[in-house]
């Protein structure tokens, strides 16, 4: 194996995850963890060719997209363009790969961007492990819009990604959240959508009623959220496209909320509250009459689906405190898997069916979690003033949440943080932002 894995490897055996396999390609194996912290691998990224000067633009840009996605998984370091002893000229000439050792190099990424007759931008790139002096894989092209000219950079750093640590990217997807804007008091709440690093943040919903909870569907083109248009909680159903919004309708004196889809996208399962109980409801989305999952006396809501459909967990007091459960799909006796210390709520089933995040709060603090399906190996991977919501990027190894900072001019912020608890940051947002809910990949 080639050091060019290292920074990649170090994050899986750190964390006990199962290890893809890799190409033998000569070169000693070195894991460098230091107090626990894993040394970014060193990447270079120079801009990229541009075919024409009408390219020049874009080439520069699309290179800066995939320099800030791999630099932001805490993973790799980007070496500044003012080290390069080569520069890249011509996309086909060979390269230099001593050049690009002497600076310690151990993944170089090379581009070159055209303008197609229809007026669409080609990209076109290669990645190398350069102490190999190899290619990782074939080079590959994608064409796009001028006008959607960051999703290439996203897709160029998804297979960069994906070829150096072996899992999938996530770079390529957006994030729909809630926006907040007014005084803390009177704050309004509107729906909004953005790429997964806040680039082109875009609005679905206007402020004329509050909106919570919103969660994508399983192919990224509609959203299942809470609004208060009514006065009361009620589940709303919006295409993404075209911005249509539909009440799933409630039943006299019926409030509800927490919905979330089911893995095929044809059903929905929520909260629903009727004289002042609340239990979990599941619904076809095509019509047809809510299926009654729970009857606890008690409070049951923020259900997930496991992927595979066939569990959900949600969180209930059923045992005076504030715990996670799963039960099956179709309902029956749940089953609890919280035992540590504090409440817990929130949960959401990560999309390879491995862990749980969750919400907890104990002696004070708010904390973002994850534990095993069955309860076991928690770990709490936050600890703030007030950390909730946790949602899962598209190959579940990041975890977005809202964070919350205490007093009167206190703002909810989105952040994100792998499972392992490294490379905390905070996601760029036009102003304070909260609910944050990660779509699939794009197709």
């Amino acid at each position: 194996m080639t050091r060019l894995f290292r920074a990649a490897l170090a994050a899986v055996l750190s964390l006990g995850l199962a290890l893809p396999a890799l190409a033998q390609s000569g070169g000693p194996l070195r894991i460098e963890i230091t107090q626990g912290v894993i040394e970014p691998l060193p990447v270079a990224v120079p801009d990229f060719v541009a075919a024409s000067p009408q390219a020049a633009a874009a080439a520069r840009d699309i290179a800066q997209v995939v320099r800030d996605d791999l630099v932001n998984t805490g993973l790799f370091r980007a070496i500044p363009s003012s080290a390069f002893i080569s520069q890249i000229t011509s996309f086909s000439s060979p390269v230099q790969f001593s050049d690009w050792k002497a600076i310690n190099a151990q993944a170089l990424v090379t581009g070159e961007v055209s303008l197609a007759s229809d007026g669409r931008l080609v990209v076109k790139f290669r990645l190398f492990d350069v102490f190999a002096e190899a290619p990782l894989g074939q080079g590959l092209q994608f064409a796009a819009t001028q006008a959607t000219w960051r999703r290439m950079g996203h897709k160029v750093a998804d297979v960069v990604y994906s070829r150096i640590t072996g899992e999938s990217g996530y770079f390529d997807s957006r994030v729909v959240f809630v926006s907040e804007s007014g005084p803390k008091n009177a704050r309004q709440k509107r729906l909004a959508i953005m790429d997964y690093d806040g680039a082109n943040v875009q609005f679905l919903t206007d402020a004329s009623s509050i909106v919570l909870a919103p969660r994508f569907s399983p192919d990224g083109s509609r959203v299942l959220y809470t609004s208060y248009a009514s006065g009361f909680p009620e589940v709303y159903l919006l295409d993404v496209g075209s911005v249509r919004q539909t009440a799933l309708g409630n039943a006299e004196g019926e409030m509800t909320f927490a919905p979330r889809f089911g893995p095929d996208g044809n059903v929905a399962v929520y909260s629903s509250s009727v004289a002042g109980n609340t239990d979990i409801y599941l619904r076809r989305l095509n019509g047809g009459a809510p299926t009654r999952l729970t009857s606890a006396p008690s409070i049951e809501t923020a259900p997930s689906f496991s992927p595979d459909g066939s569990q959900i967990v949600f969180e209930s007091d059923r045992s005076g405190t504030q715990q996670l459960y799963v039960m099956s799909a179709s309902g029956g006796e749940p089953r609890r898997i919280s035992s540590g210390p504090g409440r817990y709520g929130t949960p959401v089933w990560s999309p390879r069916g491995d862990y749980i995040a969750f919400t907890k709060q104990n002696e004070g603090r708010f904390h973002i979690g994850v534990m095993r399906t069955d309860g076991s190996e928690e770990r709490l991977l936050t600890s703030s003033f007030l950390d909730e919501g946790p949602t899962w990027s598209p190959n579940g190894r990041v975890i977005m949440f809202t964070r919350e900072t205490a007093g009167e001019s206190g703002e909810a912020a989105i952040y994100s943080v792998d499972i392992s608890g490294r490379n905390l940051r905070r996601v760029p947002t036009p102003g304070p932002a909260s609910d944050p809910a990660w779509s699939p990949l794009l197709p």
